[in-house]
């Protein structure tokens, strides 16, 4: 081998093993709802929930919709960053026919099956026409993902490499959402026996996770859901308290059934994040974070820029940065950029029984 030859050969193997050093886990596996969705609703074609016009992603890389519901990057993102992994791509894209010419699709470096809209209950698919509920997100990865792996690599390979990736679970929010909006739900049960059913029903679906594979699991709480600028419409510009109670009351019932469910299964490693104390922390010192504005969204019409979702029609803020809200109901990029600095590395405040950062190490 010439030394010229040998010193690109050199370079190219420092780059990779550079590079290989810097991933601190195999892949990532999202499932959840909008707040990391990147992209999976764009491939509906019913869905009405769908990011996929002006002003989203004014801030992104091209300064182009993604299917993101941020003005930039989301939670999704900056998780991947911190673990110094790509994004994992969305599940629908990798399956759509526009990709059946890319060779060698594989799952084996994460997914994203995040869809807006998507709750824990299959019935959140009726407010948005259509979405991938997360039963549906947990039979895909199952069905096809689990299967596609074992034949890719091996059984024995498979499991550990899953059991030393991060499956990320967002969810709830819509469930919630969906109940207070909704007379014949209420009617149905009271705020408690929805609750326990949300928790119950996503227990349900984790194990499902973890007999397919899963050991580390980063699990969301919901945020402080009546603060949302669609709520605070609705109140004259406060939270709606009932909301955040019964947002508070899920956030405990969800840390006790994990308490619970790693208790009855072998190997379960998870970090809670509070994001509703992450949330309510912004909201109560936005100085702090830098922010100026907690109430109302910065893309969107009427009071509060809340009277309609973030449209091409929209009024738009200029400064984002000055922002919690994005829109209606989902926090800015630089909002989600402090969420996920809490989720990886923060204080018992935002997370337990660790952080991310001590879940990758465990």
């Amino acid at each position: 081998m010439g030394f010229k030859a040998f010193f690109v050969y050199s370079f190219v193997f420092i780059l990779s093993y550079g590079f290989s050093m810097s991933q601190m886990v195999p892949a990532v596996y999202v499932f959840g709802d909008s707040l990391v969705d990147v992209g999976n609703n764009n491939y509906l074609t019913l869905s009405i929930a769908k990011a996929n016009h002006r002003h989203y992603g004014i801030d992104f890389l091209d300064h182009k919709p993604t299917g993101r519901f941020s003005n930039g990057k989301n939670a999704a993102d900056f998780i991947g960053e911190k673990l110094g992994l790509a994004t994992s791509p969305p599940y629908l894209f990798l399956i759509s026919k526009a990709n059946k010419s890319v060779n060698n699709v594989s799952f084996i470096n994460g997914v994203s099956f995040a869809s807006a809209g998507a709750g824990i209950f299959d019935g959140t698919d009726e407010r948005y026409r259509q979405s991938l509920p997360l039963t549906k997100q947990v039979d895909y990865y199952s069905t096809v993902v689990y299967g596609e792996l074992t034949r890719e690599v091996g059984a024995s390979a498979l499991q550990k490499h899953l059991s030393k990736s991060i499956f990320a679970v967002v969810i709830g929010s819509n469930d919630i959402f969906g109940y207070f909006e909704s007379s014949e739900l209420r009617k149905k049960s009271t705020p408690q026996q929805y609750v326990d059913s949300m928790i119950f029903s996503l227990k349900l679906q984790l194990q499902r996770l973890y007999d397919n594979g899963g050991r580390k699991f980063e699990i969301a709480g919901v945020g402080a859901l009546g603060c949302c600028p669609v709520f605070r419409l609705k109140n004259k510009t406060e939270c709606v308290v009932e909301v955040n109670y019964w947002s508070v009351q899920y956030n405990k019932g969800l840390q006790s059934m994990l308490k619970e469910w790693q208790s009855e299964n072998e190997g379960i490693i998870y970090s809670y994040f509070d994001t509703y104390s992450a949330m309510s922390s912004l909201i109560q010192s936005p100085a702090s974070y830098g922010f100026t504005e907690v109430k109302g969204a910065c893309c969107g019409l009427g009071e509060l820029n809340a009277r309609a979702p973030c449209l091409p029609v929209s009024n738009l803020c200029p400064n984002r940065q000055d922002h919690v809200f994005w829109d209606q109901f989902h926090p800015t990029e630089a909002a989600s950029r402090i969420f996920v600095d809490k989720i990886f590395d923060g204080s018992s405040t935002y997370t337990s029984p660790i952080n991310m950062k001590q879940l990758v190490a465990a």
